[in-house]
């Protein structure tokens, strides 16, 4: 009798299926490089369909030169690679309290990899951008209804100074391979520090404005609402300091003796300076081990703990990333009505048997 043996592994987690949002298996994961398989979904309208179209890529606007590059003269241009955290500016919605509508995104909205394209500024020098620009709007082929039934694209875009940052990238390679469809093949936006939703896929035009761009994924979405009528309406722009506790998972059961505690951590300012773990619901803190051999100025970095549990019971382990900017994770999470930026310190309740 013949047997086949399988090899476990993850999956994604699905949230929806129209349009398609998965999560990454992310507690499940290396977190050197999250491969292409297990980077999670996030669309706001059904994929575009490829066609010659879609290898064309219009610079236009406030610009003293249009021009339309094409794909394959973009992979002879020289290129430039970055490592980088790119996470969905709604990771963690479902941890909000009181519960927020939207994807209820658990901690996997999120993935670091190693991106390869042109840089942005580079290619603006080709065109020569008017004095009179302001910013730069980033259009995907990707498009759909909104409440009002028009048809709209997923748009967005960046001020002039932040667009012309060396390490903004037109990019069409993830970690040494071509972009896969599903994540925005063929090219690509990457923004380091931001949140993804300014990493625009499925790239087909950059517009040059001199004017404010007022999209409904600018000025509506990806807007923080804050219950505090004195600071509402701000863009959601750089990441929060952040962190995942990857193992244990949440609610299990561990015998007695050396625990192993592990997760990443990561920031959109500057670099993670300290993660420390607490079992005391924050009265004491101690520190974890960082591993920062992720050498890239964007990745994120691994640190562990090496937990003596030699007492039956339940614990709750938190854990609190600090960066070089002076953020430090807060207890509690900034609620707001769209569900963003959901930073606070990382909990998972264990049993010990």
């Amino acid at each position: 009798m013949l047997i086949n043996y399988y090899k476990n592994r993850p999956y994604l987690i699905t949230k929806s299926l129209s349009p398609e949002n998965q999560e990454s298996p992310v507690h499940f994961l290396q977190p050197d490089f999250i491969s292409s398989e297990y980077v999670y979904r996030r669309n706001h309208f059904s994929f575009p369909v490829i066609t010659p179209k879609n290898f064309t890529l219009l610079i236009n606007g406030r610009v003293n030169k249009p021009l339309t590059f094409h794909y394959f003269d973009l992979l002879k241009m020289p290129a430039k690679t970055i490592e980088m955290v790119m996470e969905c500016a709604g990771n963690k919605r479902a941890k909000f309290k009181p519960r927020i509508y939207g994807e209820q995104w658990e901690d996997g909205a999120i993935t670091h990899g190693r991106w390869k394209g042109i840089p942005l500024f580079h290619l603006l020098s080709f065109t020569e951008v008017q004095e009179e620009g302001q910013e730069i709007v980033f259009e995907g082929f990707d498009a759909g209804k909104q409440k009002d039934n028009k048809i709209v694209p997923f748009a967005r875009s960046l001020p002039l100074q932040n667009a012309l940052h060396p390490d903004v990238l037109v990019a069409y390679q993830y970690n040494d391979q071509p972009l896969k469809f599903k994540h925005g093949f063929p090219l690509r936006l990457v923004v380091p520090q931001w949140y993804g939703m300014a990493s625009v896929k499925w790239l087909k035009r950059i517009t040059v404005t001199d004017s404010p761009f007022h999209g409904p994924f600018q000025t509506i979405d990806y807007v923080y609402y804050f219950k505090n009528k004195e600071n509402r309406n701000i863009p959601v722009t750089y990441m929060n300091v952040n962190s995942i506790i990857q193992q244990p998972l949440d609610q299990t059961i561990r015998n007695k003796g050396n625990q192993l505690i592990k997760g990443t951590a990561w920031t959109g300012r500057g670099n993670i300076t300290e993660v420390v773990i607490s079992f005391d619901q924050g009265k004491t803190w101690r520190p974890t081990l960082l591993n920062k051999s992720l050498a890239g100025p964007y990745s994120w970095v691994t640190w562990q703990y090496l937990w003596q549990a030699d007492k039956k019971g339940e614990y709750n382990i938190w854990i609190r990333a600090s960066d070089s900017a002076g953020r430090i994770q807060p207890t509690k999470p900034v609620w707001n009505k769209k569900g963003y930026g959901y930073n606070a310190i990382s909990e998972v309740h264990v049993k010990i048997e």
